[in-house]
């Protein structure tokens, strides 16, 4: 049986956290894995070039990570309970943060959602899971989000 001693969640957010919580918390409890909960915030820097000020930017940003810090202590509150968690927030580009993450505190699974689009919005957007599934040096669980049209 595979042995994980660390399981690294990434979470967005969105409606579809709370599910990735239930199969993390679940795992972590049959295994005994110590639970890291990561969301990543984007950085903005790419828009230095558009006449915005970095130290406008900086700002935003700064305020996108005190939000998402609060939210992070709310979600863990909420949805890990009784679980040996903890949550970080980052700043980057989310598959790099969270494969660089998943590398430095040598993660045994990373558990993260996928947005099910397809078409031309995966094209347009492109796909952090599966950027995350062709690199990440372990095993990656993707969860894909339930649609009111299914059962």
């Amino acid at each position: 049986m595979a042995d994980f001693k660390k399981i690294l969640c990434a979470v967005d957010f969105s409606d579809h956290s709370p599910k990735l919580a239930d199969y993390a918390v679940s795992l972590a409890r049959c295994t005994g894995a110590k639970l890291i909960c990561v969301y990543v915030a984007p950085s903005l820097s790419q828009y230095v070039g558009f006449h915005v000020p970095p130290s406008s930017i900086e700002a935003f940003v700064g305020e996108i990570v005190s939000g998402a810090d609060s939210s992070m202590q709310a979600y863990l509150d909420a949805h890990f309970k009784g679980a040996d968690a903890t949550g970080k927030v980052l700043v980057g580009y989310p598959a790099e943060e969270i494969l660089n993450m998943a590398e430095d505190e040598d993660a045994d699974l990373i558990i993260m959602g996928t947005h099910g689009r397809t078409g031309i919005d995966r094209i347009l957007f492109g796909s952090v899971a599966e950027k995350i599934v062709k690199s990440s040096k372990c095993p990656v669980l993707t969860i894909r989000p339930e649609h009111k049209d299914e059962d």
